[in-house]
């Protein structure tokens, strides 16, 4: 049996920006839709007043707004990716030394 071996992948600390971008604005679209759902199923208790303070141009709820939720979603989550993973990877480098 020829089995072939990889090295494990070398951990240095650092945060990959890509799949730190990928997972947070996935788990944020998520996060979207579940709240979406809750909203339709516990009316009683809707939080959408909060995402019309978060998303612009947001109105409660038609398909172009939930697809325009989904992606500024989707997009926070890169945002928050994009400035957090490099002051991250830089402070740990610094601070390393």
């Amino acid at each position: 049996m020829n089995t072939v071996r990889t090295a494990p992948a070398k951990i240095d600390g650092r945060i990959p920006v890509f799949a730190f971008g990928m997972s947070l604005g996935l788990f944020l679209a998520i996060t979207f839709v579940l709240c979406v759902a809750f909203d339709l199923v516990v009316p009683g208790q809707a939080m959408f007043r909060t995402w019309l303070g978060l998303i612009p141009w947001f109105d409660w709820l038609s398909w172009p707004d939930f697809a325009w939720g989904l992606a500024v979603s989707f997009a926070y989550g890169w945002y928050i990716a994009l400035i957090f993973a490099p002051l991250y990877n830089w402070l740990a480098k610094r601070t390393a030394r």
